[in-house]
């Protein structure tokens, strides 16, 4: 009787299996990308990204590394988190409405918060921006559009990071908030118009594709990477899982959409950043996290570690 083999005699390359298995070498520190990830990056390329609290991250190291990293608004403190002032975005429907509201047609029910003792007006699609009176809220929104439409149009490369799956949907036109928080929210501002769900897969992955299709009708040289933001949820909304599970879930939808989107479109990338974090530091017996009160946030060294193997998979000559 013939013995059959524990595993296929199958010739891998190394970067497809385990690190430290069998007779594949474990590097530390080398996380085991591809030879080629099929883009080029270098300094001279023009780069914008938008996303969650990683985005900014993206945005720090490109800057100081001389990269052509798109800035407009430098003046506006929402533009230090994005290549305008884009402020974070933790979901694909605000991303989606940005685009909307940039290039089409964005015209929710609700356009602004009136906080309800200090009056201020509040902007519920962009985090915690805040204005003295309707008027200049509505002078400044026009100048960003103008802003949002010039670092879209020229980036040759744009970056978004997915955050989260857990959305705040106007139960009269479907629009999405960013989040229920600022003085609207601290002052007792009503959210009955609101109703917080949790966004599945095929919604997500609708959402990037309509952003695809927005970005190539106006900039159709222009190519994107998707990315998986490595900063864990702080709290989770939903009342029938614990944060951790709500984490893992959120994260879990958003790879497997990134990786059916990826897979539709040969000008559209994916980079590991979660991956890096969250699996490759545990095999070096390293943690991700920032310590003190903000541990779900991803430390400094984690960080570089990331942004030293995006450097690595797209710009040549990067060696560490």
């Amino acid at each position: 009787m013939a013995i059959s083999e524990m595993h296929p005699i199958h010739r891998f390359e190394s970067w497809q299996v385990w690190p430290g298995s069998y007779d594949n070498k474990f590097i530390p520190g080398q996380y085991p990308h591809k030879k080629s990830s099929g883009l080029f990056i270098d300094k001279t390329t023009p780069v914008a990204s938008m996303g969650s609290c990683f985005a900014r991250e993206i945005r720090k190291v490109l800057i100081r590394q001389g990269y052509d990293y798109i800035q407009e608004e430098t003046d506006h403190p929402a533009s230090v988190h994005a290549s305008a002032a884009w402020e974070r975005t933790y979901n694909t429907f605000s991303m989606r409405q940005i685009f909307e509201y940039t290039f089409e047609s964005f015209r929710p029910k609700t356009r602004w918060w009136i906080s309800p003792k200090t009056k201020q007006v509040q902007d519920p699609y962009r985090r915690i921006i805040l204005y003295d009176s309707i008027d200049e809220a509505q002078k400044d929104f026009k100048s960003h559009i103008e802003c949002s439409q010039r670092a879209i149009k020229r980036a040759k490369v744009l970056i978004l990071t997915l955050g989260l799956t857990e959305i705040w949907k106007d139960k009269s036109d479907g629009s999405v908030i960013c989040l229920p928080s600022g003085p609207y929210f601290n002052e007792g501002g009503s959210l009955d118009d609101y109703e917080f769900k949790v966004s599945r897969y095929s919604e997500n992955l609708d959402n990037l594709e309509k952003i695809y299709k927005i970005v190539k009708n106006n900039n159709k040289d222009c190519k994107l990477i998707i990315t998986i933001s490595p900063v864990h949820l702080w709290a989770t909304f939903r009342e029938d899982m614990d944060v951790i599970s709500a984490n893992c879930n959120s994260k879990s939808t958003l790879r497997a959409v990134a990786d059916e989107f990826v897979c539709r479109h040969n000008d559209v990338f994916y980079f590991p950043s979660y991956e890096i974090a969250t699996s490759f530091t545990m095999m070096m017996n390293k943690t991700c996290f920032e310590k003190g009160k903000e541990n779900f946030h991803i430390n400094k060294e984690t960080v570089e570690l990331i942004m030293k193997h995006f450097l690595k998979a797209y710009s040549k000559g990067v060696k560490f």
